[in-house]
């Protein structure tokens, strides 16, 4: 990942959405919006494969720390959306929000696959599972075919409950995770057999993660850097 901070976004499509209205927004102004706001490295949006999870579009912001995304110029463009971003924020629905700091990254690069997992991990043992996460699991996984890394985000829940005229518009109330886990690969099947297999409920679980909440695959659909917009 670029930078220690990500800003992650689940949601659906309200029943009146439009769906092409809303992609071309993203990827047309929204995306390049974010990524230019100081401390944006990159961004993306990714799309569910078929029906594989409990959100259909997941959205991801990488920056510099988790300071970013509680600055004065972040929060200025936050309260004062443009004339399409007005348009398409109640085409939101089902809307998940965390502002995270980046506890484990394994891996180089950008890949075409996102497996996406919240967890709920248990007080006692967070300081077990954040190791086991950056130096077993997320290694582990980045040697298997298909897989080229992952990461550990660990949400803040006061930062991510800031009011703003967004949210405002949103209508709803967002859900704030705990911690997520993100695994990138080339090849869907490899996240199919790690969801199923390594990030069960079951394996979590013998781990001390009381619980596997929201999980989704995802193909990638956009994805610009800080660099795309300055040519540097």
């Amino acid at each position: 990942m670029l930078g220690r901070g990500a800003m992650v976004f689940w949601c659906d499509f309200a029943p009146d959405a439009d769906g092409t209205d809303f992609h071309e927004w993203h990827s047309k102004e929204h995306i390049a919006e974010r990524v230019g706001v100081p401390g944006f490295r990159r961004g993306f949006r990714f799309e569910r494969i078929g029906d594989e999870g409990d959100a259909l579009v997941f959205m991801m912001y990488e920056v510099d720390d988790l300071g970013t995304l509680t600055s004065r110029p972040y929060l200025d463009r936050l309260n004062d959306p443009t004339p399409w971003t007005r348009r398409c924020m109640p085409y939101f629905a089902n809307n998940s929000r965390t502002l995270c700091r980046v506890s484990a990254d394994v891996g180089i690069g950008v890949a075409g696959c996102m497996l996406t997992v919240q967890l709920a991990p248990e007080a006692a043992a967070r300081d077990d599972l954040r190791a086991w996460i950056g130096d077993r699991l997320l290694p582990d996984l980045a040697e298997r075919p298909g897989i080229i890394g992952g990461s550990l985000l660990e949400g803040d829940a006061p930062a991510s409950h800031t009011e703003t005229e967004e949210k405002r518009i949103r209508g709803t109330a967002d859900r704030v995770a705990d911690w997520v886990l993100l695994v990138r690969a080339y090849d869907p099947d490899a996240l199919r057999h790690a969801r199923d297999h390594e990030l069960s409920e079951q394996a979590l679980g013998a781990q001390g993660i009381r619980e596997r909440q929201a999980v989704g695959l995802y193909r990638l659909m956009h994805c610009i850097t800080d660099v795309d917009l300055t040519g540097g």
